[in-house]
């Protein structure tokens, strides 16, 4: 147990390399060291002390994801990457990845390592919109990247995350007082915090979910999308909403999606397990095809209490029929670079049809931030942890989650 507490005390220090070996050591050598470092990322979220949050993430990310290019103290990592899947959508967006990123003269072996996609890209062409698993050869030549921390932007901590442009105060007057609770909020970010985190999301090797149609990718907290800029952007969202959010509704997760080829309307419906929804876009407008769409639409309709949450997260011909049967009321809110929605969590939402430019700098991507706990969790099965996390985290943050009630303001 001293090792632990000391790998800790170095992470709160700022010792994150040194922080970082330990937990390796520790990992490697104790049959439960995963399940204590996942437990301590929660345990941090919870307190909430989120800076701490995501120092200990970013070294469990590193652990499940380093690669012999990043981080340093990894080393030669060759442990396959858990759940890896491969998927011609993936492994096209990766290998343009790589290409911009040659083009900005990242000073890492891109060609070797592009020719290995180009090679996979070419005889996984027929794979359609299926996955399949790494082979052994896939795991000498592409596994050294695929699913890796090949290559991660700075995103540090700025002056100021939240643009001074809108008003605080009114915004959480708005929210309280419409039906359904929704509120868009333009101009959301500072400028240096969009362009930061837009070049972070861009450049940063973290899009491991791939489980998604229509080439929809994911980086999640456990995975990669943990800069301490991104936690500065959740820690003043919840300082700036004292009323809305503030201490009441900590924040529990956090994750970015990118689109990366053309979606259709209808098919992301879902709830989220959450109190209050934050969610923003911080792609260039000029990338959208389609100006009028590419946003969300939000239903004046709630998920019921009594269902689970694969059937409110998970089930969109479920939440079809019970949309034709209550035809609720649609908000639809156009996509606008740096534009945010707020919204009560336990309202139906999905993604309007994306029609987005091909090329790789045009991707959709937008953030997501939820606060707090759906209503009476008690009344709910078990809801499902963020996916390609480890077995560990799994377990902590299921644990986390249904200890909790919300009180809804």
């Amino acid at each position: 147990m001293t090792r632990r507490y000391q790998a800790l005390a170095l992470a709160r220090c700022g010792r994150q390399q040194e922080a970082a070996e330990l937990c390796l050591a520790i990992v490697e050598e104790e049959s439960d060291g995963r399940t204590w470092l996942a437990s301590e990322v929660v345990a941090a979220l919870e307190a909430p002390d989120l800076g701490f949050a995501g120092d200990l993430a970013a070294i469990l990310t590193a652990l499940e994801r380093g690669s012999v290019w990043r981080p340093a103290w990894t080393g030669n990592h060759t442990r396959p990457v858990a759940e890896a899947r491969l998927s011609t959508s993936k492994l096209r967006h990766d290998l343009d990845q790589l290409l911009h990123l040659r083009r900005q003269g990242v000073a890492l072996p891109l060609g070797e390592i592009i020719a290995d996609y180009e090679a996979a890209l070419k005889r996984l062409a027929g794979l359609g919109a299926t996955r399949a698993p790494l082979t052994d050869g896939d795991e000498s030549t592409i596994g050294r990247a695929f699913g890796r921390l090949v290559h991660v932007a700075d995103a540090p901590r700025v002056a100021r995350a939240l643009s001074p442009s809108w008003d605080r105060l009114q915004v959480q007057r708005r929210y309280r007082k419409s039906r359904p609770n929704v509120v868009v909020i333009d101009e959301f970010l500072a400028p240096e915090a969009l362009q930061s985190l837009l070049r972070f999301c861009q450049d940063s090797t973290i899009w491991a979910g791939n489980r998604y149609a229509h080439g929809r990718l994911s980086s999640l907290f456990f995975t990669g999308f943990n800069a301490p800029l991104v936690l500065q952007i959740a820690e003043e969202i919840r300082d700036a909403f004292p009323l809305l959010i503030g201490e009441r509704h900590p924040l529990r997760q956090l994750w970015a999606f990118k689109n990366t080829e053309v979606l259709p309307g209808d098919c992301s419906i879902h709830a989220d397990f959450a109190a209050v929804n934050v969610n923003f876009w911080i792609t260039p407008d000029d990338a959208n095809l389609h100006s009028d769409s590419g946003g969300m639409v939000v239903y004046d309709l709630e998920a019921p209490l009594s269902w689970s949450f694969g059937q409110y997260n998970e089930r969109p011909d479920l939440i079809r029929d019970l949309i034709a049967r209550h035809r609720p009321r649609a908000i639809r809110i156009p996509y606008r670079q740096n534009r945010a929605i707020i919204f009560n969590s336990d309202l139906f939402h999905g993604t309007e049809a994306v029609c987005f430019r091909p090329d790789y700098l045009s991707h959709r991507v937008n953030v997501t931030m939820l606060y707090g706990d759906r209503r009476q969790d008690e009344h709910h099965a078990e809801p499902e942890p963020m996916q390609h996390t480890p077995t560990e985290v799994v377990a902590a943050w299921r644990s986390a989650a249904l200890s909790r009630r919300r009180n809804w303001p």
